[in-house]
């Protein structure tokens, strides 16, 4: 199948073409972890960790990886603020985010590596750029030297010239140049790591370029993130992975867009945030997820009251002809993991730059098919198992994962006799054996 993606780097959608045959090499920057995930934090999450159940459904072996940045200075501040370690408040909220990670059913990386296990490896990195000359030391900090390289700013669109006239930059006379940026921070406070340089600890740029070398040992497939990564954070990843490796870290960049709350994009700056964890318990992580994925990645998503009810109700319909046909199979003792499936437009659809709205449609349309054939008479049963077979590969590779009810043998009486009542019109009798299957949700 050829699947097309959307590069933010070369602004075009390209067929996409593995370093490896058969192997996807996927990394996404994850979050600072000083505070817990709003509803904006969790969209990249959604949208990379669909991509590589794509990936997975069409036959490729898939290398994940999401990092946390447990070194920052909003860690360094709440941990000072609340008189503990840094890794206190880090082991704090990667178990939070983690908890929310399985709520919104994310499938485990292959690694989900911390900062502060890569230092070495970090310090080695930034001497070898300061050897090649795209990096100096001043007075202890150490930055990197924009003039070092070529076409800064490709990625985000942005000329130099641009940047010097327009960007607020705060004069810093231990700079060569204004838009240098800082490889290793010297400091007294909060954790540090000692270093040719002197006690201090790294710039936030150079972590992701570290621990992707570390990991993947050179180029990767796909570098993910949310649109405001753009700049200056990934265009600071090109710069040192030009200077460092001479490549641009990844083949493919991609960028989804934000999660607006009314007409402002959701974030802790602008105090409009609304929590993963208390969205999640208030409409479910599956609710969460379908609103997410019903826009494509690239577009804004609203989240409010009225886009939320919306999700909900669609999950609603899914969920009523799911459980259907689950009772239908298990009422025939029919095969409930039969391989008959047929999702060859709703995978279409991924593959067209994981254009996840058109395939919630195909989804809806496989719903239509589950009707169809629960009220076809005489019933089709090859059907039944190909409709249920087909709506539960469409839904795991979405990751919106529906619980189904169980038929006991004693709850498969009582709908025998159900029916049998229901067919005598002795209705009295068979609405209260209706109230009971109805709180089992078997009908």
């Amino acid at each position: 199948m050829e699947i097309k993606l959307f590069n933010s780097l070369t602004n075009q959608v390209e067929v996409f073409k593995p370093i490896k045959p058969g192997k996807v090499s996927m990394y996404c920057c994850g979050p600072t972890v000083y505070g817990d995930a709003h509803v904006g934090n969790i969209r990249p999450v959604i949208v990379f960790d669909t991509l590589r159940r794509f990936f997975e459904r069409v036959g490729y072996e898939v290398e994940s990886v999401s990092n946390f940045t447990d070194v920052d200075d909003k860690i360094i501040k709440k941990a000072v603020e609340e008189n503990v370690s840094e890794t206190v408040i880090t082991d704090r909220y990667i178990k939070a985010y983690k908890d929310v990670l399985k709520s919104i059913n994310v499938e485990p990386h292959y690694k989900n590596p911390r900062v502060t296990e890569y230092m070495d490896s970090i310090i080695n990195y930034i001497k070898d750029l300061i050897d090649e000359g795209a990096a100096y030391e001043s007075n202890g900090d150490v930055f990197f030297r924009i003039a070092s390289i070529k076409d800064y700013g490709e990625l985000s669109n942005i000329k130099q010239d641009d940047l010097v006239v327009g960007a607020r930059i705060e004069e810093n006379t231990k700079k060569e140049s204004p838009l240098d940026f800082v490889l290793w921070k010297k400091t007294d406070l909060g954790i540090k790591w000692d270093s040719p340089w002197g006690k201090g600890r790294p710039g936030w740029h150079t972590e992701c370029c570290v621990m992707i070398n570390s990991i993947f040992g050179g180029k990767i497939d796909i570098h993910g993130g949310g649109f405001d990564l753009k700049f200056p954070h990934h265009e600071n990843e090109i710069a040192q992975a030009k200077a460092h490796d001479h490549n641009k870290i990844a083949n493919i960049w991609m960028h989804n867009g934000f999660v607006n709350f009314g007409d402002e994009k959701m974030s802790k700056s602008l105090g409009n945030v609304v929590l993963a964890k208390d969205a999640i318990a208030k409409y479910g992580g599956n609710v969460m997820r379908l609103l997410i994925l019903s826009t494509h990645y690239r577009a804004p998503v609203s989240f409010t009251e009225d886009t939320v009810v919306a999700a909900k109700n669609e999950l609603d319909r899914i969920q009523k002809v799911y459980n259907q046909l689950a009772v239908k199979l298990q009422l025939e003792h029919l095969d409930m993991n039969s391989k008959n499936i047929h999702i060859d437009n709703f995978l279409s659809s991924l593959a067209d730059d994981l254009n996840t709205s058109n395939a919630i449609t195909e989804v809806f349309e496989m719903v239509k098919a589950g009707n169809v054939a629960l009220r076809k008479n005489p019933a089709d049963f090859d059907e039944i198992e190909s409709v249920w077979a087909s709506l539960n590969a469409m839904l795991t590779t979405l990751g919106i994962k529906l619980e189904y009810p169980i038929l006991t043998p004693e709850l498969e009486k009582i709908y025998s006799q159900y029916l049998a009542l229901k067919k005598e019109k002795k209705f009295e009798e068979s609405d209260k054996l209706r109230d009971v299957l109805l709180k089992e949700h078997i009908i």
